[in-house]
């Protein structure tokens, strides 16, 4: 079984709705007859971008840019997405986040790419002996995080992240 990562753009009212009835969350996510094009799937990339982002595994990041993937804002405690509840984060907190993570390159991330350390730290996939593979692989999901959160700064939108 897989984690796969996931962002989902969401208005301010939308977040507020699902706040209240989390079960809306759950419907909108897993509508099989609606393609939703604010909904990105980072595949296995989520645990790489935060090392990239951080030096450290989600296990024991403490950098505040672990928030752009798990902010400790839950939606709902006991609704289970796949892999735990869901994140958000709120129409500021994306503006405030996407001025950050605007400014990385891949460049920037490719000087923090350890293969060694991600293995010793278990960063999730654990493909990093692919080598260069494996980090643009990481560099395609946070090329898409980035644009996502461009766009949602640009809209003011919400940001909801889950595990599937």
């Amino acid at each position: 079984m897989s984690m796969i990562g996931n962002l989902l753009r969401v208005t301010h009212a939308e977040l507020e709705e699902y706040l209240k009835d989390s079960s809306l969350l759950e419907d909108k996510i897993y509508d099989d007859e609606t393609e939703n094009e604010n909904l990105i799937d980072l595949d296995k990339s989520w645990d790489g971008i935060i090392f990239l982002l951080t030096g450290q595994s989600l296990d024991n990041a403490e950098h505040h840019l672990v928030r752009v993937l798990f902010s400790g804002q839950i939606i709902d405690e006991e609704q289970d997405l796949g892999y735990g509840p869901a994140h958000y984060l709120t129409p500021e907190q994306v503006s405030e986040l996407n001025t950050e993570i605007s400014t990385i390159t891949i460049a920037d991330l490719k000087q923090n790419f350890d293969p060694k350390k991600m293995n010793e730290q278990e960063v999730y996939p654990t493909i990093w002996d692919e080598g260069d593979d494996a980090f643009d692989y990481v560099a395609d999901g946070f090329l898409a995080l980035q644009d996502a959160f461009e766009k949602a700064a640009k809209n003011g939108e919400a940001i909801i992240t889950f595990l599937n």
